[in-house]
């Protein structure tokens, strides 16, 4: 018998926004998201459904619809995840701990960025971050971006150490959606821990990163700056 929750999510389904999803997330053969399904749920959707079950969904349900084909449910479950992280110390542990028992389900850039910081950056606050330098080096694509958005919660809070161990990890990957990710994280570093800490990076690796992890992090630059940068002399 279907979960009342199940029957929302399948009456919000939307074939059309299913078909734009797919697109969008680059669900072709060859392309990061190969193969993944789309009900075509929009993320508000999914939230108020998140606070509508608030408390009455239990934590093996929620990993069941983590290992779900549909991509959305897979985006429901971390969401809940997140929630009851929040409202459940008792449970912390055991979810840190599912996460990463199923990164091949959490296997698009959406799903890692809403839940790494909430999670395994959360989780291992005031513990040993070696979790994060094991997974910046791990050959899944979607593990060593969970390891550099995790970083996000340190950096919040004025901590840019983690992040920029992980960035000279990261700083040569292959990966585009990597580069994007070090970019972003390099930038939130320049907002949150001072320009001092990014730019001490920067000029070290500008000449010689690639360019989109660059741009993203300079994005906020003055213009003569960011020419500086690009140009390799700052």
């Amino acid at each position: 018998m279907p979960k009342p929750w199940d029957i929302d999510i399948r009456s919000a389904a939307d074939p059309e926004q299913a078909r734009i999803l797919r697109r969008f997330f680059k669900t072709g053969p060859g392309e990061y998201g190969e193969g993944d399904r789309f009900l075509g749920i929009r993320v508000p959707v999914l939230r108020t459904l998140v606070k509508k079950y608030r408390g009455t969904i239990t934590l093996p349900d929620i990993k069941k619809l983590l290992r779900s084909p549909y991509h959305e449910k897979r985006l429901f479950s971390l969401l809940l995840m997140i929630d009851t992280f929040g409202a459940h110390q008792a449970l912390r542990r055991e979810i840190f701990g599912c996460c990463l028992a199923h990164t091949r389900y959490i296997n698009n850039w959406d799903l890692v960025d809403v839940s790494a910081p909430h999670i395994a950056g959360a989780f291992l606050q005031d513990r040993s971050r070696r979790p994060l330098y094991r997974l910046a080096r791990s050959r899944n694509l979607w593990e060593r971006r969970i390891a550099m958005v995790a970083t996000l919660h340190y950096i919040r809070q004025g901590e840019a150490e983690t992040a920029l161990d992980i960035a000279e990890i990261l700083v040569h990957d292959e990966h585009d959606l990597i580069h994007k990710a070090v970019g972003w994280m390099l930038r939130e570093i320049g907002k949150h821990c001072g320009m001092q800490a990014e730019e001490a990076f920067l000029r070290r690796h500008c000449a010689t990163m690639p360019r989109t992890m660059l741009r993203y992090a300079i994005e906020r630059f003055p213009q003569a700056r960011r020419r500086a940068y690009l140009s390799g002399t700052p």
